[in-house]
C-alpha cells in the first residue's frame, strides 16, 4: 500500500488495485492501475498531456531503465514489469544449469564421489547385516505368532485355554511353569501380539529391581484409568523373594495389569501363595525330540533367520546341510530344550565351516568362491564367481574346473555339511550316550542299579562311566548310591550306608572330575557287598498295611502321660521300663489287631 501511495496513486485506487490483484505484488498492482487509468481516461475524455506525463513519470521512477534497448529512454511500467519477469526466469534457468553442471562434475571423471556414496551405503548395509548376525540363532527363530508355537498343543491347540482366551481378545493373569527352552518367553510375546490394543512390557527378575517394577505398575495404573490395557511379562519371577513378589499383588487384583510370570522352579515352593491365588498356573512340557528335529531343519532351510543369516557374507558357502544322524542325535541330546538345540547347531555349523575351509585350503580351490548363481539349465550347472577376476570355478554335478584343471566336485562345492562329530564337539559329549528314544538318563541309572544288585562291579563301573561322560551330576549319582545302600544291602552290611553317605559328602566337597574315584569306590563296594532287601520289603509292607487298615489306636500302656488328667485316664499305666529289668521283657507293642505280625523277615 505504501509503495503505491509513494508512486502518486490515491489511497482509494491503491486499495482497489491490491484487491484486484489479491495482494500478490506491487508491480502487478501498479500495472493494473495503469491499465485501469488508461481505460477510464478513454471513457471520460483524454486528459492533458502534461498530467499524463506527470503520472507516468511518477510511476516509472520506481522501475528500471534500459539504455541499450531504449536508447537511454526510460521504460514504461508495463515494459519494466515484463523485463523483470524475464530476468527472474533467466536467473532460475541459470541456477538450474549450475546445479546440473555441479552434479555432472561430481559423477564424471574417476567417479570418486559415486564410489564414496556407494561405499557408504554398502557400509551401512553391512553394519545392519552384521548386527543381525550377532543375534543368536535361537533368538532369530523365535515364533512370531501363536500358530508357530511348537510342542505346547495342550495350551495353544484348538479349544485349549490360551487359544480360547486369545480368540476372545482377552487374557487372565497366568504363571508359565516349564523347563528351560520350553518356550515360556516366546509364548508370552506371541500372546501379547495376538491381543489387540494391549501394551506389552517385559522385565526380568534377574536384572530388574522392585523399584523399576513399581514404576511399570504405576504407569499401567494410569493407562488403566484411561481405558488402556497393559500386559506385564516378568521372566524368572522366582528370582524375586516372596516379600518382593508382594509388589505385584495390588495391581493384579485391581486389574491394572494382566500379569504373565515365567519360572523354571516349582511355583508351590518358590512363589508367594497370595500371588498364586491371583494367577492361573499353566505347565509347559519339554519339547519332544521330533519337534526339536523339525525346528533344526527349519533353522537350516530358513535363509532369512536361520543359520545362513549368520554366515551370509562368507564367500565360501552358499548352503548348509546336516546329516540325518546328526540331527537325530542333537534332537535327543537337547533333552527338550529348544534353545540348547539351536545354540548347539549354530556352534556346530561354525565348526563344520572351519573344517571345510581347512580342507579346501590344502587343495586347488583356495580363495575362489565368492558368489553363487543358480543356472536353470537342465544340466543343473552352477557358476561360482570368484572375487579375483583372474580366477574362476565352474561346478557341475560331477567335475569342477579350476584354472583349467579338473578337480573333484567334493573338494569345493560351496556346501557345508554338519556331521555327527561336529554336534558331539559342540555339545562336549560323546554321541554314544543317548539313543533315539531320549530315555538314556533313566535307562543308564537303572542299568547301574541293577548291575550293583546283581554283584557285577565291572558292569556297574561301565554304566557309571557312561553317566559321568554324559555330564550327569555327581551328587545325583551319589544320592542313588545312598538309596541303594539301604534298599539292596541294608542289614547285610551296615558299613554300606556309612560309605555311601561319605561318598556323597566327598562329591559335595570336591565335585567333578576329582570325585569320580569316590563314586567308583562306592559303586564297587556296593556291588561286592552282601545283599538283603529285608528292610526294604518290611517298610513297604508296613506302609501297605497302614493304607489298608487305617489308623489303629495306640495301646494305653504305650501312650505318653505328661499331665495328671492323662494319668487318671490310664495313659502309660502298665508300661514296663526295659532298663529296669534284668532280662527280656514280655510286653506287647502292637495294636491288638496286629499282635504277633512280622514285617521284617530277618534271622
Amino acid at each position: 500500500m505504501d509503495e503505491l501511495l509513494n508512486m502518486g496513486f490515491s489511497e482509494e485506487l491503491a486499495t482497489q488495485a491490491i484487491s484486484a490483484t489479491r495482494g500478490r505484488s506491487t508491480m502487478e498492482a501498479a500495472e493494473w492501475l495503469l491499465d485501469h487509468h488508461d481505460h477510464h481516461q478513454q471513457q471520460q475524455g483524454a486528459p492533458e498531456a502534461s498530467s499524463l506525463r506527470s503520472k507516468q513519470a511518477t510511476v516509472d521512477r520506481f522501475f528500471s531503465m534500459d539504455p541499450c534497448s531504449t536508447g537511454g529512454k526510460p521504460l514504461s511500467s508495463q515494459q519494466a514489469l515484463k523485463r523483470r519477469r524475464n530476468e527472474e526466469a533467466a536467473d532460475e534457468i541459470e541456477e538450474e544449469e549450475e546445479n546440473v553442471k555441479e552434479r555432472k562434475e561430481k559423477w564424471k571423471g574417476n567417479g570418486t564421489e559415486r564410489v564414496k556414496t556407494r561405499a557408504k551405503e554398502k557400509d551401512e548395509e553391512s553394519r545392519v547385516k552384521a548386527g543381525a548376525r550377532k543375534i543368536p540363532l535361537a533368538e532369530r527363530l523365535r515364533p512370531s505368532s501363536v500358530d508357530e508355537i511348537l510342542g505346547q498343543d495342550h495350551l495353544v491347540g484348538p479349544g485349549c485355554i490360551l487359544r480360547s482366551l486369545i480368540e476372545a481378545n482377552t487374557m487372565a493373569s497366568i504363571i508359565l511353569w516349564g523347563p528351560p527352552g520350553s518356550g515360556k518367553t516366546s509364548l508370552a510375546r506371541t500372546v501379547s501380539r495376538s491381543i489387540g490394543s494391549c501394551r506389552f512390557v517385559s522385565a526380568s527378575a534377574v536384572t530388574s529391581s522392585v523399584k523399576e517394577v513399581r514404576e511399570i505398575l504405576d504407569e499401567a495404573r494410569k493407562r488403566s484409568k484411561a481405558g488402556l490395557r497393559t500386559l506385564f511379562f516378568m521372566d524368572e519371577v522366582h528370582r524375586f523373594n516372596k516379600a518382593q513378589q508382594d509388589a505385584f499383588l495390588p495391581s493384579i487384583e485391581a486389574g491394572d495389569v494382566t500379569f504373565i510370570g515365567a519360572t523354571t522352579e516349582n511355583p508351590s515352593f518358590e512363589l508367594n501363595p497370595a500371588l498364586l491365588s491371583r494367577c492361573k498356573v499353566l505347565t509347559l512340557n519339554k519339547i519332544r525330540p521330533d519337534i526339536i528335529k523339525m525346528l533344526l531343519k527349519k533353522a537350516l532351510s530358513d535363509t532369512d533367520k536361520g543359520v545362513m543369516a549368520g554366515i551370509l557374507e562368507d564367500p565360501f558357502v552358499y548352503r548348509v546341510q546336516a546329516e540325518e544322524e546328526a540331527l537325530g542325535f542333537l534332537s535327543e541330546a537337547a533333552d527338550g530344550d529348544a534353545r540348547v538345540a539351536l545354540n548347539t547347531l549354530e556352534i556346530a555349523v561354525m565348526s563344520a565351516l572351519s573344517r571345510e575351509k581347512h580342507q579346501v585350503s590344502k587343495g586347488p580351490c583356495e580363495r575362489t568362491v565368492i558368489d553363487v548363481k543358480e543356472d536353470a539349465s537342465e544340466l543343473g550347472e552352477r557358476s561360482l564367481v570368484a572375487k579375483n577376476k583372474d580366477v574362476s570355478l565352474v561346478v557341475s554335478d560331477s567335475v569342477a574346473l579350476f584354472e583349467g584343471k579338473s578337480v573333484s566336485n567334493e573338494e569345493c562345492t560351496g556346501v557345508v555339511t554338519v556331521k555327527l562329530t561336529d554336534i558331539s564337539e559342540a555339545l562336549q559329549r560323546s554321541h554314544i550316550l543317548y539313543d533315539k528314544k531320549g530315555e538314556e538318563h533313566y535307562n543308564i541309572i537303572s542299568a547301574l542299579h541293577k548291575s550293583m544288585r546283581g554283584g557285577d562291579p565291572d558292569a556297574a563301573l561301565y554304566w557309571l562311566a557312561r553317566m559321568l561322560e554324559g555330564g550327569e551330576g555327581p551328587l545325583y549319582i551319589a544320592r542313588r548310591l545312598v538309596r541303594f545302600a539301604s534298599e539292596d544291602i541294608g542289614l547285610a552290611d551296615l558299613k554300606a550306608l556309612t560309605l555311601a553317605v561319605a561318598c556323597y559328602q566327598s562329591c559335595h566337597f570336591l565335585g567333578m572330575p576329582e570325585c569320580n574315584v569316590h563314586l567308583a569306590q562306592c559303586v564297587a563296594y556296593l556291588a561286592l557287598a552282601p545283599k538283603s532287601v529285608a528292610v526294604y520289603q518290611a517298610i513297604n509292607e508296613a506302609q501297605e498295611w497302614v493304607k489298608k487298615k487305617g489308623n489303629e489306636p495306640v495301646p494305653l500302656h504305650l501312650r505318653n502321660a505328661p499331665t495328671g488328667l492323662m494319668r487318671q485316664l490310664g495313659y502309660g499305666r502298665g508300661y514296663i521300663y526295659p532298663p529296669n529289668c534284668n532280662g527280656p521283657v514280655d510286653q506287647d507293642y502292637f495294636p491288638p489287631s496286629l499282635q504277633g505280625h512280622k514285617f521284617l523277615k530277618w534271622p
